[in-house]
């Protein structure tokens, strides 16, 4: 078990993380139904001292449906070895805290749109009438 790597300075210790191991699920071989290699790795959002506040409440509000009493499960059993599926996990963590950290994106300031783009719109649009209006049957003929 090692430290997680969020962002920057940000690393989650190994002692804040809780482990669960079960029989994996699919292909195995022999092995099949006698190693634990379907891995649950807990790590308690809410009550880490590791996430600086405010990094804790964006994770709070954005993995929200994710969390149970403030704790993300994340599953691994890609893997026949419990110990790849133990590194996918906490690859799996590191990015989804990753994620769920990150600043929110600057607010869209609304722009025109440049005189030019505007005239090449309308004589576009006029050339394109100007074809269909050329298809068109005379009723009179």
């Amino acid at each position: 078990m090692s430290d997680v790597p969020v962002r920057g300075s940000v690393v989650i210790p190994s002692h804040e993380l809780r482990w669960k191991f079960s029989r994996s699920s699919g292909p195995g071989g022999q092995s099949v139904n006698t190693t634990d290699s379907r891995v649950e790795l807990l790590f308690d959002v809410a009550h880490s001292p590791s996430l600086p506040p405010i990094w804790r409440r964006r994770a709070l509000d954005r993995l929200g449906d994710r969390l149970a009493d403030g704790v993300l499960r994340i599953t691994a059993q890609e893997e026949r070895s419990q110990h790849l599926n133990r590194r996918a996990a906490e690859q799996r963590l590191a990015e989804t805290l990753r994620e769920a950290t990150a600043p929110p994106p600057r607010p869209r300031r609304a722009t025109k749109p440049s005189r030019g783009a505007v005239e090449r719109r309308i004589t576009q649009k006029k050339r394109r009438g100007e074809i269909k209006r050329g298809r068109r049957v005379d009723p009179d003929a």
